[in-house]
């Protein structure tokens, strides 16, 4: 498990494959800023309120200059359907191996009604236009995570 990224750190490069099976890279974002949001599974009621929620709240994030992109250890089919169900405006990616959350420190030990266990942990990543992390939240909360994150970043 690599360590949780924090404010200043080089954002690790990754390729990675959307919902419609087109290679996506961080380097298409360079210049712009960019919210990564680590999600363990779609179309689960947490992520699904997470997900309708930068929904909901991408049009003011654009305006500030972020693009949102989710990111899930979920197969391509799946982020399909799930974007599809719930009109999900934004990028998501699979990474069904885990590597890019692990280097993003968003793949940890995880407990659960007393079991412990690894898995992705709820985490968003912001980045700036240069590839530099300016905000890093780790273990957030699925409900209420996009308006703290706007506070976090100065959007009205």
């Amino acid at each position: 498990m690599a360590e949780q990224l924090a404010t200043g750190n080089e954002a690790p490069d990754f390729t990675l494959t959307n919902s419609t099976g087109k290679q996506v890279s961080l380097t298409d974002f360079r210049g712009r800023k960019t919210v990564l949001y680590f999600y363990p599974a779609a179309s689960t009621p947490g992520c699904t309120t997470e997900a309708c929620d930068f929904r909901d709240n991408l049009n003011s994030l654009k305006s500030a200059g972020y693009e949102v992109v989710g990111i899930s250890p979920d197969p391509e089919a799946k982020l399909a359907k799930f974007a599809g169900a719930e009109s999900l405006n934004f990028p998501l990616l699979s990474d069904q191996d885990h590597a890019v959350a692990e280097a993003y420190g968003a793949w940890g030990e995880k407990k659960n009604y007393g079991k412990s266990y690894e898995g992705l942990i709820r985490s968003t990543v912001v980045l700036d236009g240069e590839g530099k992390v300016s905000v890093a939240q780790y273990n957030v909360r699925a409900t209420g995570h996009v308006a703290k994150l706007r506070r976090d970043l100065g959007i009205d």
